[in-house]
């Protein structure tokens, strides 16, 4: 959440002040719709919510919403207020939602995006590249970027999907000759990175180890193509937005959201599923948070002023 907020921020020429809050338990159980006083949400250990309000607040998630909407009333309506995704509250109490089209959201204070907000652009690519490529340069070509998630709510990453991954990864190794170059997240859990080692041990694979510089850009930048778990809008849009082939790899479980978010790609031809084998295709990568830039220059005449809050 917080990189889709600094994303746009990024695209607004804006370097923003960042704010991570964490709320009382009342407010944690309670919809954010019936929120009272929402700026006495936040724990004593969160970032302190306090004047000057910024000019423009970017905020993410079900919970920054209702601490938005605080501030919008201290502010007295000054602040300008844009949320990302569904803020499960009426879109018309804040300036603009930036709503992708699988949460189904429409209105005049609403703008679908197709995908998710990102900060993947094409200097950061490059850059992310050039300060990878010689320690990467040991792989060989074909390059493919594997970006790993894990468990959540809706899917499970088992040790048997694991397994079954890591055997069409090292298939991909052993008969196209193709390089891997892999970043397991937080959430893919010990025993399965135990298990992606094992099996793509001997092959001509790196698996990022979660210490040191961190590859994503890197890997992003420099890979023929990617492929991607399933269970992260955010992870499979950064993938989408190089412009590579990218396939995704099925977890166990289903996801209304997640499903209609995957399809909508598929229909567009950005992605597929990942079976194993690697084929080339075109698409022009979604530009979501650059039409989102634009949109909230046109709708608040904004020139890109000395702050905003995320």
């Amino acid at each position: 959440m917080e990189a889709q907020c600094r994303g746009l921020a990024a695209a607004l020429d804006l370097t923003p002040v960042v704010k991570r809050v964490r709320v009382r338990a009342l407010w944690d159980i309670l919809p954010n719709r019936l929120w009272f006083c929402p700026l006495a949400a936040p724990r004593r250990d969160s970032d302190p919510l306090q004047p000057p309000w910024p000019e423009l607040l970017i905020t993410c998630g079900n919970v920054s919403a209702g601490l938005s909407l605080g501030i919008r009333r201290a502010s007295q309506g000054r602040t300008r207020t844009v949320h990302i995704q569904d803020p499960r509250l009426d879109p018309r109490r804040f300036d603009l939602v930036l709503a992708p089209r699988h949460d189904g959201l429409t209105g005049p204070n609403v703008m679908v995006t197709r995908a998710a907000i990102h900060p993947v652009t094409p200097a950061r690519l490059a850059e992310g590249a050039r300060a990878w490529a010689g320690r990467l340069a040991h792989l060989p070509r074909p390059l493919v970027a594997v970006l790993i998630g894990g468990s959540n709510r809706r899917h499970r990453l088992t040790p048997a999907i694991m397994t079954r991954l890591a055997d069409q990864l090292a298939a991909l190794a052993r008969r196209h000759g193709a390089g891997l170059a892999v970043t397991p997240s937080r959430r893919t859990g010990s025993e399965n990175e135990a298990i992606l080692r094992q099996r793509l041990a001997g092959l001509p694979a790196y698996i990022w180890d979660g210490t040191g510089d961190n590859p994503y850009f890197g890997i992003l930048g420099l890979a023929d193509a990617i492929v991607v778990t399933e269970d992260s809008v955010s992870m499979t849009t950064e993938a989408c937005a190089t412009g590579k082939p990218v396939y995704v790899a099925q977890l166990e479980g289903r996801s209304r959201r997640l499903g209609a978010f995957h399809d909508g790609l598929v229909a567009d031809g950005i992605t597929r599923p990942f079976t194993g084998a690697l084929e080339t295709w075109r698409y022009t990568p979604p530009d979501d948070t650059a039409r989102a830039a634009a949109e909230i220059r046109r709708r608040f005449g904004w020139d890109g002023g000395p702050a905003a809050g995320v």
